[in-house]
C-alpha cells in the first residue's frame, strides 16, 4: 500500500511558476513509476507527465513539453512537478499517482496507476 500526499498548489499569475510535490509513504516507492495528472471542472482527467522508477526516463504531454519538468528524489520518497510559464488553460486539480508495474506504453493511461493522492489545486490568474 502506498499513500500519496500532494502539496505546492496555489494561485499564480499567468507566466509564473509553481513546484508541486508528492510525498509517498512506503518502502517500495523507489520501484514505482510515478505520474502527474490534472482535472479541470467538467473535463476528463488529463495526463501531464510521468517518470520511471530511477528518474532516468520522463514522459510529457505535448502541451507541457518545455514548460513542465517531472523529477523524483527516491531518498526522500518524493516526486516533483516544476511548472513554468503557466497559462490560463493550466488551472486544475493536479494529482500524483503511482504505478507498481510501470511501462512506457502505459505512462499516460490513468487506469494503469494503482495509487492516487487527493490532489492539489492550481489556479492561474490572467
Amino acid at each position: 500500500q502506498v499513500q500519496l500526499v500532494e502539496s505546492g498548489g496555489g494561485l499564480v499569475q499567468a507566466g509564473g511558476s509553481l513546484r508541486l510535490s508528492c510525498a509517498a509513504s512506503g518502502r517500495t516507492f523507489s520501484s514505482y513509476g510515478m505520474g502527474w495528472f490534472r482535472q479541470a471542472p467538467g473535463k476528463e482527467r488529463e495526463f501531464v507527465a510521468a517518470i520511471n522508477w530511477s528518474g532516468g526516463n520522463t514522459y510529457y504531454a505535448d502541451s507541457m513539453k518545455g514548460r513542465f519538468t517531472i523529477s523524483r528524489d527516491n531518498a526522500k520518497n518524493t516526486v516533483y512537478l516544476q511548472m513554468n510559464s503557466l497559462k490560463p488553460e493550466d488551472p486544475a486539480v493536479y494529482y500524483c499517482a503511482a504505478d507498481p508495474t510501470f511501462r512506457t506504453l502505459n505512462a499516460a493511461n490513468p487506469l494503469k496507476y494503482d495509487y492516487w493522492g487527493q490532489g492539489t489545486q492550481v489556479t492561474v490568474s490572467s
